[in-house]
């Protein structure tokens, strides 16, 4: 870790040295505008860690990772967990060496889950959606479709109520539709431009909360009117300050555990360091193929009825089984659930009569045989042992059976198995 001074810190005016370097080539590209660092260090000023307890924070459009490593840095590292996702893999694997954990891919191809975490840096991508994009398909709204508005609705679920927001945009983005969206999802807003006007940016400062908390009518209609005079250019905002004067943002602790984070599609390079670490079936092979053509060994003891019968109906007794009287069966065993209903009716001191269905889980052993006894009156006939009361009784063999016992069509002995007698094993 390495202390960066920038010469343009040598002015008078307070401000906090950053603790991490971003890449050699980081520049704005491809919708990527990094935030610049006094703007950064500014921002930095307007939070403050929970009293409390471990925090754990989000950027969902990560870059090189730095923003976010200032914010957990800021927020005491050692009680912050830092995450983000990164679209591109060189700026994804700058920001896994300083994050907890970072998912490299499209945010819109991720599984995160919802109100986990107490803080959100949003810096999105810059630009129009085009029809092509991931987030198209997922964009609800009836304004201008921008790829800031795409990122802030996929976005916002992720943040718990109660959460700060960090949403930094340029401030033409700022139409009536996404106005309307802040101060419906949001309290206590401020702005503030950005220290470089290279892009033309602005820090939105925001509590999230539901839409019965929010402030009166009055004071949202009025925000929302400065935000859209902001973004028209009508009313320029003011500059960050460089000693932030107002109430700080307190970032809350952590609510709840973070049940998914995650990539949907598989990522190329961590499938393959997969297949090289667990080299596929090969260390098993001879646990997995060592047994073909051995001889199974015999039981200690002879199997009981009792064995038998839960041997068949578990499945481990399957195929062609020869008995000693020469009997030959085709047998396939199975166990499935089923529910058994129960109907109780109770009627209290009043006479209402109440009717209460229980549903009781009952596991039903079923064996099917397939007789292959040559000589059999059952030959060919499918024979059915379950405890189900619902099963259908086998069908007495008849004489008309043996007749065609004698005109088999296919040689006795050979287990030939059509597509209606396999639906019945």
């Amino acid at each position: 870790m390495k202390l960066r001074r920038s010469s343009r810190h040598q002015s008078k005016e307070p401000t906090m040295a950053l603790m991490f370097s971003r890449l050699a080539r980081n520049f704005a590209r491809n919708g990527y505008y990094p935030t610049d660092e006094l703007t950064l260090e500014r921002t930095l000023q307007a939070l403050l860690p929970a009293s409390s307890g471990r925090m754990r924070i989000l950027d969902p459009c990560s870059g090189e990772g730095v923003a976010l490593a200032e914010v957990a840095h800021r927020l005491e590292r050692d009680r912050t967990e830092a995450y983000a996702v990164e679209y591109d893999k060189e700026r994804a694997d700058h920001s896994k060496t300083l994050l907890d954990r970072v998912l490299q891919g499209d945010l819109m191809d991720t599984m995160i889950s919802r109100q986990s975490f107490g803080l959100l840096w949003l810096n999105p991508p810059y630009g129009d959606l085009v029809a092509d994009h991931s987030g198209a398909s997922q964009y609800q709204g009836s304004g201008r479709r921008r790829l800031e508005k795409v990122f802030y609705q996929r976005s916002l679920p992720l943040l718990q109520y109660g959460g700060v927001m960090v949403f930094i945009v340029p401030h033409y983005v700022l139409d009536d539709e996404l106005c309307g969206w802040l101060t419906n999802h949001f309290t206590g807003l401020r702005i503030c431009a950005a220290v470089d006007r290279t892009f033309k940016q602005v820090v939105i400062f925001g509590i999230r909360v539901r839409r019965q908390d929010l402030a009166r009518p009055r004071e949202v209609a009025a925000m929302r009117e400065h935000l859209r005079a902001i973004g028209s250019g009508e009313q320029a905002a003011d500059l960050l300050p460089a000693s932030w004067p107002w109430e700080q943002y307190a970032v809350l602790p952590i609510a709840s555990d973070l049940e998914h984070f995650y990539r949907i599609t598989l990522e190329p390079e961590q499938l393959g360091e997969e297949v090289l670490r667990l080299k596929g079936l090969w260390p098993d092979f001879t646990l997995n193929f060592g047994q073909t053509g051995a001889h199974p060994r015999a039981p200690v003891k002879a199997l009981s009825r009792w064995h038998l019968a839960l041997a068949l109906a578990a499945g481990a007794i399957t195929g062609v089984v020869t008995s000693r009287s020469g009997r030959v069966l085709v047998l396939k065993g199975d166990t499935y659930k089923d529910k058994v209903p129960k109907t109780e009716f109770t009627e209290d001191e009043d006479g209402n009569v109440f009717e209460t269905r229980i549903l009781t889980d009952r596991f039903v052993p079923r064996i099917r045989a397939w007789d292959m006894t040559p000589g059999s009156s059952y030959l060919g006939c499918a024979l059915t042992i379950s405890s189900d009361a619902t099963t259908p009784a086998a069908h007495i063999a008849t004489s008309n059976t043996a007749a065609r016992s004698q005109d088999a069509s296919f040689e006795l002995g050979r287990v030939m198995l059509t597509h209606s007698v396999q639906s019945l094993l």
